[in-house]
């Protein structure tokens, strides 16, 4: 952490998760609680006058959600970091908090090292998820595929442009029929019909042709 204490606002509208809060953070000397917000209007008006480092932001409050809260608050004062510390671990409520600009996803139950290592990992600039809120992140970026616009290659059946963006990811036709929930005979046949409509006679001239097209 840094040699100055961390100067930490504490947002969450249950009184006492702000005080269970509070009680594990000031048992340490390198942090200080500049103040709490109990809903996510308060939350940017003492920000904006408190200036903290670090922010717990509650997501799910009254009068502002967290996500909105974070959107204002970082529109401001772009320095603060903000640490999500929630129930809420649904895709809407972790990617929404990520764009808004909040450095870190916490779930409430994580214990008081997670705790304390998310706020230091922030304080350094750095974003930090929860082991749950990380894994969900991870598949879905591995569940990411590439996208070969229709004008591209106007011949091809969408499914077809799918299975030709996987083929370029190096997918082998297993992997292309996991990924699309197909049966292998039916990825062979979508790539024969690939390779007939771009007239080429194998993957490595399909992937030439797409990246060709801009794919890659």
């Amino acid at each position: 952490m840094t040699e100055n204490p961390l100067r930490i606002l504490l947002v969450d509208d249950h009184p006492l998760v702000r005080e269970g809060l509070r009680a594990l953070l000031t048992s340490l000397p390198a942090i200080t609680i500049v103040g709490e917000a109990g809903n996510g209007e308060e939350s940017v008006m003492m920000a904006l006058d408190l200036q903290p480092d670090i922010i717990l932001m509650d997501l799910y409050m009254p009068k502002l959600n967290g996500i909105e809260a974070t959107r204002r608050i970082l529109q401001t004062s772009p320095h603060i970091g903000i640490l999500v510390l929630t129930m809420l671990g649904d895709d809407d409520s972790v990617f929404g908090a990520m764009r808004a600009g909040a450095r870190g996803y916490l779930l409430k139950g994580a214990g008081k090292a997670e705790v304390l290592r998310a706020i230091t990992a922030v304080a350094h600039g750095e974003a930090i998820f929860s082991p749950q809120i990380a894994q969900r992140l991870m598949q879905y970026f591995a569940n990411m595929r590439p996208v070969i616009p229709e004008q591209a290659f106007p011949d091809l059946t969408e499914r077809e442009r799918e299975v030709l963006a996987l083929i370029v990811d190096g997918k082998s036709n297993t992997q292309i029929a996991d990924v699309l929930t197909l049966s292998p005979k039916t990825v062979s046949n979508h790539i024969s019909n690939i390779f007939s409509k771009l007239q080429v006679v194998d993957r490595a001239q399909a992937v030439s042709r797409a990246k060709q097209a801009g794919l890659g």
